[in-house]
């Protein structure tokens, strides 16, 4: 791990700490990197200064202004000096093997304030044996820690397919519409997915880390569910292509998910939900809008759309 640089008295800036692993294809893993390099931008257009600690395949893209740590979350006794100065950090990738270490380390260094980039439905875990949990395990430590404490449970990220991470829908998309100018999926006419555009989620954790509102809340960072049609219909829009949409069976799509390495469990989440949200769109879509606080109360402006993630990552497709 690299040196880290002396924070001095003459800068009054607070000093965040955002982490970013290696993209995870196991049900409700974020694009940690794809986040964290909106939240690190925004926090450095507000003021703050920003240190990252990344894995290897993350240490690239980072704004200028950001310093940029090798090494993992998951090892934290490896690089404990990235602690050193901080004032806050945003929590992502942490597993719960090694989530204790990393919060004993924050604590010792002076850290005040932890916010969980956590996953949707972690509550669920509680019908569990606890020796099972993973993202309610990691939730649990945070608010033991003796810190300030924000957790934020996001659903799918529209950037997830820049990382390759959860969910499955859309992952293999860029491949066939460079390739073919065709997409393939189960349950294409009726299917929805909730989407959050990632600089949303991002805002989400700005206002998480910088403002007193949300410490020992947890945020529901959920965007609306989004027809798998309406994605294919903005992809074509941005690109100024036709694409041919085929619908093909749940197997169909779990033998090519798992062919592109995706693990059963990410399967079967993405599958369940493309149908659920589908069947009970109204439903879901009420429980989306009756969140409080509301991800648009949260970061003061309308939520971007699909429309806008697809234009601006057009290359993708092309």
């Amino acid at each position: 791990m690299g040196g880290i640089k002396p924070v001095t008295n003459a800068s009054h800036a607070r000093l965040r700490l955002l982490t970013a692993v290696s993209a995870r294809k196991d049900a409700g893993s974020s694009p940690t990197g794809v986040v964290g390099r909106s939240l690190a931008r925004q926090l450095l257009d507000a003021g703050d200064r920003v240190r990252v600690l990344a894995e290897p395949g993350q240490v690239a893209g980072w704004p200028d202004g950001a310093e940029v740590v090798e090494g993992s979350i998951t090892r934290p006794l490896e690089c404990a000096e990235v602690f050193s100065g901080v004032d806050g950090v945003f929590l992502a990738g942490a597993v719960p093997t090694t989530v204790r270490d990393a919060l004993e380390v924050a604590r010792g260094a002076g850290v005040r304030r932890i916010v969980v980039l956590s996953s949707h439905g972690p509550e669920y875990e509680e019908a569990y044996p606890p020796e099972t949990w993973f993202w309610l395990a990691v939730e649990r430590a945070v608010e033991r820690s003796g810190m300030e404490w924000t957790h934020i449970r996001p659903s799918a990220v529209m950037g997830a397919v820049i990382e390759g991470t959860y969910p499955a829908t859309g992952s293999d998309w860029p491949d066939t519409v460079r390739g073919e100018r065709v997409v393939r999926e189960a349950f294409l006419d009726g299917g929805h997915y909730p989407f959050i555009h990632e600089d949303d989620l991002a805002a989400v954790a700005l206002a998480a880390l910088r403002a007193d509102d949300y410490v020992g809340a947890v945020l529901e960072a959920v965007g609306p569910p989004i027809s798998t049609r309406s994605r294919v219909a903005s992809i074509a829009g941005a690109i100024g292509l036709d694409l041919a949409a085929v619908e093909v069976t749940p197997e169909d799509s779990r033998a090519s998910w798992r062919r592109r390495g995706w693990p059963d469990s990410g399967i079967d989440v993405t599958l369940y939900a493309l149908e659920e949200y589908g069947a009970r769109l109204a439903e879901l879509t009420r429980w989306t809008l009756d969140q409080r606080p509301a991800v648009r109360e949260i970061i003061g402006r309308p939520l971007r759309g699909f429309d806008d993630w697809a234009v601006e990552n057009a290359h993708l497709f092309r």
